[in-house]
């Protein structure tokens, strides 16, 4: 083999997964359609092609015994991590992968996701190898999204590299007589991290407006990283209550893709 060759990136999706949650305890095991909504997360990224190997990383072994049950891929992964990133960072680590590779944050209770997503989300880093960092973003149509805190939003330059991320509606129309209003974007938890700069994020000590905002993606920002944002024509529902569990049911009956 030629030793200046260098070897493709490949592209990795994790989906950490915890059990204890302050509004729907043990969600990764509750069951839709009879199957555990873990398991459709993760058929669902298997089915993408371009992603050569899914994982579940959790501390919990109910969730560990689930994803073994039906044939996945589980990484057992420290029980003190602050957030879902830090667990990322951890499986990343422990599944031994290129730190050119690209790792997907899959998150585990959007169960009803477009598989093309996810190649959205990850393309950019294959096609350009400086770029450490990319996310979805989905153009607003449900105007209550738009003062919702819990809908993050997001402005971004000419090039597609993220300005900032804030609950607030940004941006403000100063002039509400102007004839035009702005668009917003919303930010869907979906993230491409290159493995070394995974790596070196989780390192980074908290941001002033990560800290404010309690928006961790604000922090590569204000390091002087770039976030390529990437828009998408897929929505995605989030359970996070167990009646979004019963919302999600019934799309799940009425033939959603």
């Amino acid at each position: 083999m030629d030793p200046t060759h260098k070897k493709e990136p490949k592209v990795v999706a994790i989906i950490p997964a915890r059990y204890h949650s302050n509004r729907f305890e043990g969600k990764p095991l509750a069951k839709i359609m009879g199957k555990p909504m873990i398991q459709h997360v993760y058929e669902r990224a298997v089915a993408v092609d371009l992603v050569s190997q899914v994982a579940v990383a959790t501390d919990d072994e109910r969730i560990a015994e689930c994803v073994r049950g039906f044939g996945g891929q589980v990484v057992m992964t420290s029980s003190d991590h602050v957030s879902g990133t830090d667990r990322l960072a951890e499986a990343a680590t422990l599944l031994d992968i290129n730190e050119q590779d690209v790792v997907v944050n899959i998150q585990g209770d959007q169960p009803l996701f477009d598989q093309t997503v996810v190649e959205q989300v990850a393309r950019p880093l294959l096609a350009d190898p400086a770029l450490p960092m990319a996310t979805l973003i989905y153009k607003i149509i449900r105007p209550e999204e738009i003062d919702d805190p819990n809908h993050v939003k997001t402005v971004f330059d000419i090039n597609g590299m993220a300005l900032y991320f804030s609950r607030a509606s940004i941006p403000f129309q100063r002039n509400p007589e102007e004839p035009h209003t702005p668009t917003y974007y919303k930010h869907l938890g979906f993230y491409a991290y290159r493995k070394g700069f995974l790596l070196t994020f989780v390192g980074l000590p908290e941001g002033e407006w990560e800290r404010f905002e309690k928006l961790e993606q604000l922090r590569a920002l204000e390091y002087g990283y770039n976030i390529k944002v990437v828009l998408t024509e897929h929505d995605s529902v989030e359970v996070d209550t167990p009646q979004d569990l019963a919302r999600v049911e019934e799309l799940f009956r009425g033939g959603a893709k």
